[in-house]
């Protein structure tokens, strides 16, 4: 087998592979000796007539097509690692010359990883991110406590306030005309939700069951009914009944009934520690990000389409899995139909985020290469020893299940993580 590689623009290469004429005449055999039981020929019973016969009869490439699937099989990852090229997508075959007594001879259009130049990172400054926990998150925190164990009970008379449940009958109209979806019956609005049009809600308050009024409001610009958008609307609205929200004392019982904690000042503290490992999470997330962000800028690299169609590829694929998961008679085309668009569209929203996490990924690799970055045996093990106390699993065992395909996927995150956190230290974070 002879190769040689060319190096074209933007990450493409073409290997051309020479395949010698023996090599091609052993392929065509085995095609024969594969497919001579499908082929009739007139005097013969299946699977007897002669190759020479049947190749006068339908022709000399009749057992060409699965002999190059043969040798493509074969020569293809040999000739990748004799080329020492690293491909990021499908080859695109194309046969140059075919045919008995011949050399097969066949390129492979490809794309590699390109050429990684970072600029000076240490000259990067970040400003770091701060979400501190103030009290009134803490409250808040508390206060959906609190709805998650209300008791809801009929009010009445009661005149309608902030909070209270309004049990409607409406229909909307526009230049006097009713419209689709602007009709609905006993339905609970909760005043001060914004769930109905601005405006709405307000113009109930103070209104008692058995009340019928006029509320007039505009639909909002951006409104996403474009034929509503902007319009001024009259909504008959007819108040069938009141409810109100009965909350439990906010003291001990209370932190009893909705958690673990015997205290409320248990609960309290318990609450604000949540808070904060969010906020701190949150925190390392955007600054790992603006990180990255300030890299990338300062980065010279030509990634390959296929390499970021790959990315979108993983996504979908995961995306489909726990799909299927939740709903197993939902296909990936009607999921995204039920959100109102196709895969496509999804495909091609997803671009320029596929992009930016192909770059970080080929920087993280280019700093563990220029710094010499290593993942060691123990930390490996570490990394195994993690995976045996979330699973509750021996080691030796998740050894077995990873194989050796999860100890590579181990490598390159332990390089991925130590690459970035030399970037951390090399940039100024403000």
């Amino acid at each position: 087998m002879k190769v040689t590689k060319e190096i074209k623009e933007h990450n493409e290469v073409i290997l051309e592979i020479t395949v010698e004429k023996e090599k091609f005449e052993e392929a065509v055999v085995k095609s024969f000796n594969k497919n001579k039981k499908l082929i009739t020929v007139p005097g013969f019973r299946k699977g007897k007539a002669p190759r020479a016969l049947i190749e006068k009869a339908y022709g000399e490439s009749v057992f060409y097509e699965d002999a190059v699937d043969f040798i493509f099989e074969e020569t293809y990852p040999d000739a990748v690692k004799e080329s020492e090229t690293e491909p990021v997508s499908r080859p695109e075959i194309d046969i140059k010359e075919i045919g008995k007594d011949k050399d097969f001879v066949y390129t492979a259009k490809i794309y590699v990883k390109p050429e990684v130049k970072i600029g000076d990172f240490k000259g990067i400054k970040i400003k770091k991110p701060e979400y501190p926990v103030k009290d009134e998150d803490i409250d808040a925190e508390i206060k959906n406590m609190l709805e998650r164990v209300a008791h809801i009970e009929d009010a009445g008379n009661k005149a309608i306030e902030n909070g209270d449940i309004a049990v409607i009958d409406y229909e909307g109209f526009v230049d006097d005309k009713a419209f689709d979806g602007g009709k609905g019956e006993n339905h609970e609005l909760t005043i001060g939700s914004g769930q109905f049009i601005p405006g709405f809600e307000e113009q109930l308050v103070g209104k008692k069951a058995g009340d019928e009024c006029d509320v007039n409001v505009t639909f909002p610009e951006e409104y996403h009914a474009k034929e509503l958008a902007g319009k001024a609307a009259v909504f008959k609205v007819k108040i069938n009944a009141v409810k109100q929200k009965e909350y439990p004392a906010l003291d001990d019982e209370f932190a009893k009934d909705v958690s673990e904690y015997e205290t409320l000042d248990e609960l309290k503290k318990a609450t604000k520690e949540r808070l904060e490992e969010n906020a701190k999470k949150r925190e390392d997330s955007e600054l790992s990000n603006s990180i990255m962000e300030e890299v990338i800028k300062i980065t010279e690299i030509d990634v390959p389409d296929a390499m970021v169609q790959n990315e979108i590829d993983a996504n979908l694929q995961e995306m489909e899995y726990n799909i299927k998961s939740q709903m197993p008679n939902i296909t990936l085309e009607q999921y995204f139909s039920y959100m109102g668009m196709t895969v496509q569209q999804y495909r091609d929203s997803m671009k320029d985020n596929a992009l930016n996490r192909v770059k970080s990924r080929l920087i993280l690799e280019q700093v563990a290469k220029d710094e010499k970055i290593e993942a060691t045996e123990s930390d490996i093990d570490a990394e195994i020893e993690k995976m045996a106390e979330q699973y509750k699993m021996e080691k030796e065992k998740i050894k077995e299940l990873i194989g050796q395909g999860g100890t590579d996927g181990l490598k390159e995150d332990i390089l991925s993580r130590k690459a970035f956190d030399l970037l951390k230290e090399k940039v100024t974070i403000k």
